[in-house]
């Protein structure tokens, strides 16, 4: 109930500040900006904002504010602001941050800048920091924080309350201590709900858990999500080759991969990167898109010059010239269809080379019974329509060929092009396109080259 009710009063806080902006008042918006809105409803309002409106917003931002509603923006407009900023400013803003936000954020700047902005830090920070980013951004290495808290086996309960009495506060998401050895080798967790019911006088060792498999330091980022769904987990320790502990991952940033490859799966089908900002200027919006524009354009020219190569079969049957699109776009929705399935199944770990042969049978299969039906379908209509029952037999037979090729295609395409490391939600769709095209005009107006010559 609580939650609603702060929810509620975060929209009408925000209705409010749009109002001020719209009426010019520019100190109640401050007002409302640094009194009433946290750090990602400003965030928030920043993205939903025109690009003149944005930074007439973040002038407003109190200083003490600007490194946490940083942390909440996209790529895109986060690298704006952060261009904006020398290096003793960036020093400022991220003193608080912790060192796999650090490393997000300073990974966005020129090497001359994050070495200005490292040389400003304390050498504990700094060496985390650095520690951070010797590993790529979309490895388990690269979201790890190094702020884990870890005790030795030999300890007992009553220690290690004691010990956790000193901190002033725990590190965010702390769920479970790390154990580890004397050289730092990972062991086991203890979780902070085992160490409340458990006897002060047993030793760590008695307690904590070895169950728990930690997170080698370069798994994919995809691969470390995945593990957090199935195992629930909150929190996970993190290590290299020789076992020794590293760091931890948080479910935070296991949340922040989760959208960012949603995000990346939706944007790649239209050609668009996943940071794209809604209201970024037209200059661009227009660079960006021309490219796959662009793409897009040699594919439709490879379609029309399928078509061209039966001209003269057009002439003489005009009803080839109402038809032909439907073929090349049921196999173009069918294939889509496959490619969306495959493409999600790789992404959650769910395709292997041990079921890629049923999933192609199913596929097969699939497209046949789908054809066969819509086969009937549209070559019952075409029949009706122009009574010839022989452009309803050809326009079923390519309708059967095109949707068991794209099933195929649409199976088979992502896994050829992970195996090439090409993004196959980038180049799938396109090159899926391109096929059902080709197969649909070339199988329809064939066949009534064939019989209609």
């Amino acid at each position: 109930m609580t939650d609603i009710l702060e929810k509620g009063q975060a929209r009408q806080r925000l209705r409010s500040l749009s109002e001020a902006l719209d009426s010019g008042a520019l100190k109640q918006v401050a007002r409302i900006l640094n009194g009433g809105l946290s750090p990602s409803d400003i965030a928030h309002l920043l993205e939903s904002s025109p690009p003149r409106q944005r930074a007439l917003l973040w002038n407003l931002v109190e200083k003490d504010l600007e490194g946490e509603v940083l942390q909440y923006l996209s790529d895109d407009i986060r690298s704006y602001f952060l261009s904006q900023l020398n290096a003793q400013e960036l020093a400022n803003i991220i003193e608080d941050f912790e060192s796999d936000d650090l490393a997000d954020l300073l990974q966005q700047l020129p090497d001359t800048v994050i070495q200005e902005v490292l040389d400003t830090m304390d050498d504990q920070d700094r060496q985390r920091v650095e520690a951070v980013l010797s590993y790529p951004e979309d490895t388990a290495g690269g979201l790890m924080n190094t702020d884990s808290i870890t005790v030795r086996p030999d300890l007992s309960i009553d220690v290690v309350l004691r010990y956790l009495r000193r901190h002033r506060s725990l590190p965010p998401m702390t769920d479970s201590l790390i154990v580890v050895s004397r050289r730092d080798e990972f062991i086991g967790v203890l979780p902070i709900t085992r160490i409340l019911v458990s006897n002060p006088a047993a030793t760590v060792r008695e307690v904590m858990d070895t169950d728990i498999e930690p997170v080698p330091v370069s798994l994919p980022d995809t691969k470390v999500a995945t593990l957090f769904e199935r195992y629930d987990l909150i929190s996970a320790p993190v290590v290299d080759e020789s076992n020794k502990l590293l760091g931890r991952i948080t479910i935070d940033d296991v949340v922040d991969v989760i959208r960012e490859d949603a995000d990346h799966s939706l944007m790649s089908m239209a050609g668009l990167d996943e940071d794209e900002d809604t209201f970024a200027p037209v200059i661009r919006t227009t660079r960006r898109r021309a490219v796959w524009l662009g793409i897009n354009l040699i594919t439709a020219l490879t379609a029309s010059a399928v078509i061209g190569l039966f001209e003269e079969t057009i002439a003489k049957v005009v009803a080839l010239a109402v038809l032909m699109p439907i073929v090349a776009s049921m196999g173009g929705i069918a294939g889509s269809q496959t490619l969306t399935l495959v493409i999600r199944g790789m992404a959650v770990g769910q395709i292997s080379g041990a079921n890629v042969r049923w999933l192609l049978n199913r596929e097969f299969l699939s497209g046949i019974l789908n054809g066969l039906l819509w086969a009937l379908v549209v070559a019952t209509a075409a029949v009706l329509w122009f009574q010839d029952l022989l452009i309803g037999a050809i326009i079923a037979a390519a309708l059967v060929i095109n949707l068991v090729a794209a099933a195929l295609v649409g199976t088979v395409l992502p896994l050829f092009l992970k195996s090439r490391n090409i993004d196959p939600a980038l180049a799938g769709s396109v090159i899926l396109t391109t096929v059902t095209d080709v197969v649909g005009f070339m199988s329809f107006l064939g066949l009534a080259t064939l019989f209609y010559a």
